[in-house]
């Protein structure tokens, strides 16, 4: 196990984002936050896209975050940390300031995949050293469970509900991830807070790396997802071993499975405990069902493919 990240060391650490804020009950998103908190050993600096995380952690004058954090438009956390990381830069070279600093920001995806994808591609093509977040929980869910383009295939939303006629969404979801690696950024990775040691280790080496970085974490959403307050790190875990989110990194262009499950499971073991995906199990809809699992086994086949291999 790396240094820093036994359970004993990381329960030494102060957790940077504090109890008692107003995400719902269960939600991910604040495990995969204070996951990504405890696993830097540097200061942090943060920018926050509006969505559920920015307006549920600080609110008036009250903050749950113990680090300096900067509330942005929907559009450009990226644009902004950006800004903060040069600024950060002259005041090095002035020598006004001598401490390594972190930059991260966060968003979620309709923060990322849609509004603020302008501004992401933007930073990432400038080469700014920071690390964005993406915490994915499939829609925007601050805003009413809309859809947006991480919603899965099928699954029922407010602006593409299921009924007669049309039964969910019916586009597959972008892959941000290689959308990301594909600006030839030197790391791109996949996490999931089920599988806690590999988000962390690739929090730390993402850290480490000088330029744009990216990571694409999943965060369930009960209230979205419609399944049960209790059950964020079930359906994460699920996610990872149907290979719907599969754990992976590209670094350097080069691409490395960080997990491989030892029996792939089908999606329905994913899809059967949230509400939203509950009319894809009548007789009709079937078809829909294999349309979906035939896109995870492509995508996961592909995956292993662009997988390059390194002797021990």
């Amino acid at each position: 196990m790396p240094k820093g990240l036994t359970l004993r060391e990381l329960s030494k650490k102060e957790v940077l984002l504090s109890s008692g804020h107003r995400m719902c009950a269960g939600c991910g998103a604040p495990t995969v936050v204070k996951m990504v908190l405890l696993a830097s050993d540097y200061p942090i600096i943060a920018a926050n896209a509006t969505g559920c995380l920015e307006v549920s952690t600080c609110i008036s004058d009250y903050t749950a975050w113990k680090i300096p954090w900067i509330h942005n438009a929907f559009e450009n956390a990226a644009a902004t940390i950006s800004g903060v990381e040069t600024m950060y830069r002259s005041l090095k070279k002035q020598g006004k300031i001598d401490k390594e600093i972190k930059f991260i920001a966060f968003g979620g995806d309709g923060g990322t995949y849609d509004i603020g994808l302008q501004s992401l591609s933007g930073a990432m093509e400038r080469g700014h050293d920071m690390l964005y977040i993406c915490y994915d929980n499939g829609a925007y869910m601050n805003t009413g469970i809309q859809r947006s383009s991480a919603t899965p295939f099928g699954a029922d939303t407010t602006t593409r509900p299921a009924g007669s006629v049309v039964q969910g969404k019916t586009e597959q979801r972008k892959n941000l991830t290689k959308i990301m690696a594909a600006h030839n950024i030197p790391y791109a990775a996949q996490a999931s807070p089920s599988h806690w040691m590999d988000l962390m280790r690739k929090v730390r080496k993402a850290l480490e790396i000088n330029g744009p970085k990216f990571m694409n974490i999943i965060a369930p959403c009960n209230r979205g997802w419609r399944s049960r307050t209790d059950d964020a790190i079930l359906l994460s875990r699920l996610a990872v071993e149907t290979c719907y989110w599969p754990l992976y990194e590209i670094e350097n262009g080069i691409t490395k499975i960080t997990f491989k499950p030892k029996e792939k499971k089908p999606v329905v073991d994913f899809l059967k405990p949230q509400g939203r995906f509950k009319h894809l199990f009548k007789p009709d809809n079937e078809g829909i069902l294999n349309r979906l699992q035939a896109e995870i086994d492509r995508e996961w086949g592909r995956l292993q493919k662009e997988e390059t291999c390194y002797a021990s």
